[in-house]
Protein backbone atom coordinates (compact mmCIF):
# COMPACT_ATOMS: atom_id res chain seq x y z
CA UNK A 1 0.00 0.00 0.00
CA UNK A 2 1.52 3.36 -1.03
CA UNK A 3 2.06 6.32 1.27
CA UNK A 4 -0.83 8.33 -0.21
CA UNK A 5 -3.36 5.59 0.60
CA UNK A 6 -2.01 5.22 4.12
CA UNK A 7 -2.48 8.93 4.75
CA UNK A 8 -6.10 8.81 3.52
CA UNK A 9 -6.93 5.84 5.77
CA UNK A 10 -5.29 7.48 8.76
CA UNK A 11 -7.23 10.67 8.14
CA UNK A 12 -10.51 8.75 7.98
CA UNK A 13 -9.72 6.97 11.24
CA UNK A 14 -9.01 10.28 12.97
CA UNK A 15 -12.29 11.71 11.69
CA UNK A 16 -14.17 8.71 13.05
CA UNK A 17 -12.62 9.16 16.47
CA UNK A 18 -13.15 12.93 16.60
CA UNK A 19 -16.47 13.98 18.26
CA UNK A 20 -18.94 15.15 15.64
CA UNK A 21 -20.65 18.45 16.47
CA UNK A 22 -23.61 17.43 14.33
CA UNK A 23 -24.13 14.21 16.28
CA UNK A 24 -23.68 15.99 19.59
CA UNK A 25 -26.22 18.63 18.58
CA UNK A 26 -28.66 15.97 17.44
CA UNK A 27 -28.31 14.10 20.70
CA UNK A 28 -28.89 17.33 22.65
CA UNK A 29 -31.95 18.12 20.59
CA UNK A 30 -33.38 14.71 21.33
CA UNK A 31 -33.38 15.33 25.07
CA UNK A 32 -36.87 16.40 26.10
CA UNK A 33 -37.89 18.26 29.19
CA UNK A 34 -39.55 16.02 31.77
CA UNK A 35 -42.37 17.57 33.79
CA UNK A 36 -44.65 16.14 36.47
CA UNK A 37 -48.21 17.40 36.96
CA UNK A 38 -49.54 16.67 40.46
CA UNK A 39 -53.33 17.08 40.55
CA UNK A 40 -55.83 17.02 43.42
CA UNK A 41 -57.97 14.40 41.70
CA UNK A 42 -59.04 13.22 38.27
CA UNK A 43 -62.75 13.15 39.16
CA UNK A 44 -63.67 16.81 38.77
CA UNK A 45 -63.88 18.26 35.28
CA UNK A 46 -61.85 21.23 36.48
CA UNK A 47 -58.74 19.14 37.14
CA UNK A 48 -59.24 17.13 33.97
CA UNK A 49 -59.29 20.42 32.06
CA UNK A 50 -55.97 21.47 33.64
CA UNK A 51 -54.64 18.09 32.56
CA UNK A 52 -55.95 18.57 29.01
CA UNK A 53 -54.38 22.01 28.67
CA UNK A 54 -51.03 20.85 30.03
CA UNK A 55 -51.08 17.72 27.86
CA UNK A 56 -51.78 19.66 24.66
CA UNK A 57 -49.15 22.29 25.49
CA UNK A 58 -46.59 19.58 26.37
CA UNK A 59 -47.12 17.83 23.03
CA UNK A 60 -46.72 21.10 21.17
CA UNK A 61 -43.52 21.96 23.07
CA UNK A 62 -42.05 18.44 22.87
CA UNK A 63 -42.20 17.92 26.63
CA UNK A 64 -42.59 14.58 28.40
CA UNK A 65 -45.48 15.01 30.84
CA UNK A 66 -46.21 12.66 33.74
CA UNK A 67 -49.64 13.14 35.35
CA UNK A 68 -50.23 12.06 38.96
CA UNK A 69 -53.65 11.82 40.63
CA UNK A 70 -53.45 12.99 44.25
CA UNK A 71 -56.79 11.29 44.95
CA UNK A 72 -57.76 14.08 47.39
CA UNK A 73 -54.95 13.04 49.74
CA UNK A 74 -52.31 15.62 50.83
CA UNK A 75 -49.92 12.82 51.85
CA UNK A 76 -50.21 11.23 48.41
CA UNK A 77 -49.28 14.59 46.88
CA UNK A 78 -46.19 14.85 49.10
CA UNK A 79 -45.16 11.33 48.06
CA UNK A 80 -45.69 12.23 44.41
CA UNK A 81 -43.41 15.27 44.65
CA UNK A 82 -40.73 13.22 46.43
CA UNK A 83 -40.90 10.55 43.72
CA UNK A 84 -40.66 13.12 40.91
CA UNK A 85 -37.64 14.69 42.63
CA UNK A 86 -35.94 11.28 42.84
CA UNK A 87 -36.69 10.78 39.14
CA UNK A 88 -34.83 14.05 38.46
CA UNK A 89 -37.62 15.64 36.45
CA UNK A 90 -36.95 19.12 35.10
CA UNK A 91 -40.15 20.65 36.43
CA UNK A 92 -43.21 20.13 38.61
CA UNK A 93 -46.68 21.65 38.21
CA UNK A 94 -48.27 21.62 41.66
CA UNK A 95 -52.03 21.77 42.20
CA UNK A 96 -51.91 21.59 46.00
CA UNK A 97 -54.54 20.50 48.49
CA UNK A 98 -52.53 21.69 51.51
CA UNK A 99 -50.31 24.61 50.51
CA UNK A 100 -48.35 24.50 53.75
CA UNK A 101 -48.04 20.74 54.07
CA UNK A 102 -46.57 20.40 50.57
CA UNK A 103 -43.86 23.01 51.19
CA UNK A 104 -41.01 20.81 52.50
CA UNK A 105 -41.29 18.47 49.51
CA UNK A 106 -41.32 21.38 47.05
CA UNK A 107 -38.36 23.02 48.80
CA UNK A 108 -36.39 19.77 48.50
CA UNK A 109 -37.33 19.55 44.83
CA UNK A 110 -36.11 23.09 44.20
CA UNK A 111 -32.82 22.38 46.01
CA UNK A 112 -32.35 19.45 43.62
CA UNK A 113 -32.68 21.78 40.65
CA UNK A 114 -36.34 21.11 39.84
CA UNK A 115 -38.30 24.14 38.63
CA UNK A 116 -41.67 24.39 40.39
CA UNK A 117 -44.82 26.32 39.50
CA UNK A 118 -48.15 26.26 41.33
CA UNK A 119 -51.55 26.16 39.62
CA UNK A 120 -54.93 27.03 41.14
CA UNK A 121 -53.68 27.07 44.76
CA UNK A 122 -50.99 29.63 45.55
CA UNK A 123 -47.94 28.28 47.38
CA UNK A 124 -46.00 31.22 48.79
CA UNK A 125 -42.34 30.26 48.94
CA UNK A 126 -39.16 31.05 46.96
CA UNK A 127 -39.07 27.41 45.81
CA UNK A 128 -42.17 28.10 43.69
CA UNK A 129 -41.29 30.34 40.76
CA UNK A 130 -44.79 31.26 39.61
CA UNK A 131 -48.45 30.97 40.50
CA UNK A 132 -50.82 30.38 37.60
CA UNK A 133 -54.51 30.79 38.22
CA UNK A 134 -57.15 32.92 39.83
CA UNK A 135 -56.89 35.43 42.64
CA UNK A 136 -59.33 33.34 44.69
CA UNK A 137 -59.59 35.83 47.52
CA UNK A 138 -60.55 38.68 45.19
CA UNK A 139 -62.88 36.50 43.10
CA UNK A 140 -64.62 35.29 46.27
CA UNK A 141 -65.11 38.88 47.46
CA UNK A 142 -66.30 40.06 44.06
CA UNK A 143 -68.77 37.20 43.85
CA UNK A 144 -70.01 38.04 47.34
CA UNK A 145 -70.79 41.55 46.11
CA UNK A 146 -72.50 40.06 43.03
CA UNK A 147 -74.72 37.81 45.16
CA UNK A 148 -75.39 40.65 47.58
CA UNK A 149 -76.66 42.84 44.73
CA UNK A 150 -78.92 40.01 43.55
CA UNK A 151 -80.37 39.62 47.05
CA UNK A 152 -80.95 43.37 47.34
CA UNK A 153 -82.58 43.63 43.91
CA UNK A 154 -84.58 40.40 43.82
CA UNK A 155 -85.13 39.19 47.40
CA UNK A 156 -85.93 42.38 49.26
CA UNK A 157 -82.42 42.54 50.68
CA UNK A 158 -83.04 39.59 53.03
CA UNK A 159 -81.59 36.09 52.87
CA UNK A 160 -80.61 33.16 55.06
CA UNK A 161 -77.37 31.86 53.56
CA UNK A 162 -75.92 28.36 53.72
CA UNK A 163 -72.51 27.34 52.39
CA UNK A 164 -71.18 24.08 50.97
CA UNK A 165 -67.40 24.19 51.12
CA UNK A 166 -64.31 22.01 51.14
CA UNK A 167 -62.69 22.77 54.46
CA UNK A 168 -59.55 20.80 53.59
CA UNK A 169 -58.90 23.11 50.62
CA UNK A 170 -56.95 26.31 51.17
CA UNK A 171 -58.33 27.97 48.04
CA UNK A 172 -61.93 27.06 48.75
CA UNK A 173 -61.58 28.49 52.24
CA UNK A 174 -60.32 31.69 50.61
CA UNK A 175 -63.39 31.72 48.38
CA UNK A 176 -65.64 31.12 51.39
CA UNK A 177 -64.11 33.60 53.82
CA UNK A 178 -63.84 36.50 51.37
CA UNK A 179 -67.33 35.84 50.02
CA UNK A 180 -68.73 36.03 53.56
CA UNK A 181 -66.81 39.23 54.32
CA UNK A 182 -68.27 40.88 51.22
CA UNK A 183 -71.86 39.71 51.52
CA UNK A 184 -72.04 40.81 55.17
CA UNK A 185 -72.30 44.34 53.79
CA UNK A 186 -75.93 43.52 52.98
CA UNK A 187 -77.61 44.06 56.40
CA UNK A 188 -80.46 41.64 55.76
CA UNK A 189 -78.21 38.62 55.04
CA UNK A 190 -77.79 36.08 57.82
CA UNK A 191 -74.95 33.57 57.55
CA UNK A 192 -76.18 30.10 58.50
CA UNK A 193 -74.49 26.71 58.46
CA UNK A 194 -71.39 25.72 56.52
CA UNK A 195 -71.10 22.04 55.60
CA UNK A 196 -67.98 20.25 54.38
CA UNK A 197 -68.13 18.45 51.02
CA UNK A 198 -64.35 17.82 51.13
CA UNK A 199 -64.11 18.42 47.36
CA UNK A 200 -65.39 14.88 46.73
CA UNK A 201 -68.59 14.33 44.76
CA UNK A 202 -70.28 11.78 47.01
CA UNK A 203 -69.39 13.64 50.21
CA UNK A 204 -70.51 16.95 48.74
CA UNK A 205 -73.88 15.40 47.86
CA UNK A 206 -74.37 14.03 51.39
CA UNK A 207 -73.31 17.34 52.95
CA UNK A 208 -75.66 19.25 50.65
CA UNK A 209 -78.59 17.02 51.56
CA UNK A 210 -77.85 17.55 55.25
CA UNK A 211 -77.75 21.31 54.78
CA UNK A 212 -81.05 21.43 52.88
CA UNK A 213 -82.94 19.16 55.28
CA UNK A 214 -81.52 20.57 58.53
CA UNK A 215 -81.91 24.25 57.58
CA UNK A 216 -85.42 24.77 56.19
CA UNK A 217 -85.07 28.57 56.48
CA UNK A 218 -82.13 28.75 54.08
CA UNK A 219 -83.08 30.41 50.80
CA UNK A 220 -79.60 31.05 49.33
CA UNK A 221 -76.77 28.53 49.01
CA UNK A 222 -73.17 29.23 47.98
CA UNK A 223 -71.01 26.33 46.77
CA UNK A 224 -67.23 26.92 46.69
CA UNK A 225 -66.24 24.34 44.06
CA UNK A 226 -67.42 22.02 41.32
CA UNK A 227 -68.23 18.94 43.48
CA UNK A 228 -70.03 21.17 46.00
CA UNK A 229 -72.12 22.83 43.29
CA UNK A 230 -73.08 19.53 41.64
CA UNK A 231 -73.95 18.10 45.07
CA UNK A 232 -76.09 21.14 45.88
CA UNK A 233 -77.97 20.84 42.59
CA UNK A 234 -78.75 17.17 43.23
CA UNK A 235 -79.78 17.84 46.83
CA UNK A 236 -82.14 20.69 45.93
CA UNK A 237 -83.73 18.58 43.20
CA UNK A 238 -84.14 15.49 45.40
CA UNK A 239 -85.56 17.53 48.30
CA UNK A 240 -87.94 19.49 46.07
CA UNK A 241 -86.31 22.74 47.19
CA UNK A 242 -85.53 24.32 43.83
CA UNK A 243 -88.37 26.83 44.23
CA UNK A 244 -87.36 28.16 47.66
CA UNK A 245 -83.56 28.26 47.27
CA UNK A 246 -81.41 30.34 44.95
CA UNK A 247 -78.04 28.74 44.25
CA UNK A 248 -74.64 30.27 43.43
CA UNK A 249 -71.27 28.55 43.02
CA UNK A 250 -68.06 27.81 41.17
CA UNK A 251 -67.37 25.95 37.90
CA UNK A 252 -69.87 25.01 35.22
CA UNK A 253 -70.86 21.41 34.50
CA UNK A 254 -73.67 19.69 32.60
CA UNK A 255 -75.69 19.69 35.81
CA UNK A 256 -75.02 23.39 36.35
CA UNK A 257 -76.09 24.35 32.84
CA UNK A 258 -79.39 22.49 33.31
CA UNK A 259 -79.93 24.03 36.77
CA UNK A 260 -79.38 27.50 35.33
CA UNK A 261 -81.89 26.74 32.57
CA UNK A 262 -84.30 25.53 35.25
CA UNK A 263 -83.96 28.86 37.04
CA UNK A 264 -82.66 28.01 40.51
CA UNK A 265 -78.93 28.32 39.78
CA UNK A 266 -78.42 32.06 39.36
CA UNK A 267 -74.69 32.61 38.94
CA UNK A 268 -71.44 30.68 38.54
CA UNK A 269 -67.81 31.76 38.81
CA UNK A 270 -66.28 30.23 35.70
CA UNK A 271 -62.54 29.67 35.55
CA UNK A 272 -60.38 28.63 32.58
CA UNK A 273 -58.52 25.56 33.86
CA UNK A 274 -57.47 24.48 30.35
CA UNK A 275 -55.56 27.74 29.92
CA UNK A 276 -54.02 27.32 33.37
CA UNK A 277 -52.52 24.02 32.21
CA UNK A 278 -51.20 25.65 29.03
CA UNK A 279 -49.65 28.56 30.95
CA UNK A 280 -47.99 26.19 33.43
CA UNK A 281 -46.17 24.26 30.70
CA UNK A 282 -45.18 27.50 28.98
CA UNK A 283 -43.77 28.90 32.24
CA UNK A 284 -41.68 25.78 32.94
CA UNK A 285 -40.31 25.73 29.39
CA UNK A 286 -39.22 29.37 29.78
CA UNK A 287 -37.71 28.71 33.21
CA UNK A 288 -35.74 25.77 31.80
CA UNK A 289 -34.30 28.15 29.20
CA UNK A 290 -33.12 30.53 31.90
CA UNK A 291 -35.84 33.07 31.19
CA UNK A 292 -37.85 34.90 33.82
CA UNK A 293 -41.60 34.51 34.22
CA UNK A 294 -44.07 36.66 36.20
CA UNK A 295 -44.61 35.61 39.81
CA UNK A 296 -48.38 35.69 39.17
CA UNK A 297 -49.85 34.64 35.82
CA UNK A 298 -53.49 35.66 36.06
CA UNK A 299 -56.11 33.58 34.24
CA UNK A 300 -59.29 35.67 34.65
CA UNK A 301 -62.69 34.38 35.77
CA UNK A 302 -66.12 35.29 34.40
CA UNK A 303 -69.42 35.39 36.26
CA UNK A 304 -71.86 33.31 34.23
CA UNK A 305 -75.61 33.92 34.29
CA UNK A 306 -78.38 33.13 31.81
CA UNK A 307 -77.30 36.28 29.95
CA UNK A 308 -73.94 34.83 28.86
CA UNK A 309 -74.45 31.08 29.35
CA UNK A 310 -74.83 30.50 25.60
CA UNK A 311 -71.11 30.81 24.87
CA UNK A 312 -70.37 27.89 27.25
CA UNK A 313 -73.12 25.46 26.20
CA UNK A 314 -71.18 23.53 23.56
CA UNK A 315 -68.50 22.57 26.11
CA UNK A 316 -71.08 20.84 28.34
CA UNK A 317 -73.27 18.91 25.89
Amino acid sequence: MNTKKLLVIAGLCLMALWPSPIVSFAQGAEKKLSIGLVLINLQAKFFNDINAGATDAAKKAGVNLQVIDGNNDPTAQVNAVETLTQQKVDGIIMVAIDVKGILPALQDAAKSGVKVVAVDAKVEDPSVKAFIGVDNAKAGADFGEFVGKFISANMGGKAQLGIIGALNSFIQNQRKDNFIAAIKNVPGVTIGNTVDGQNVQERALAASENLVTSSPDINVIYATGEPALIGAIAALESQGATKRVKLFGWDLSKQAVKAMDDGFLVGVVQQNPYQEGVEAIDALVKLSQGKEVPAFINVPVEFVTTANLGKYRDAFK
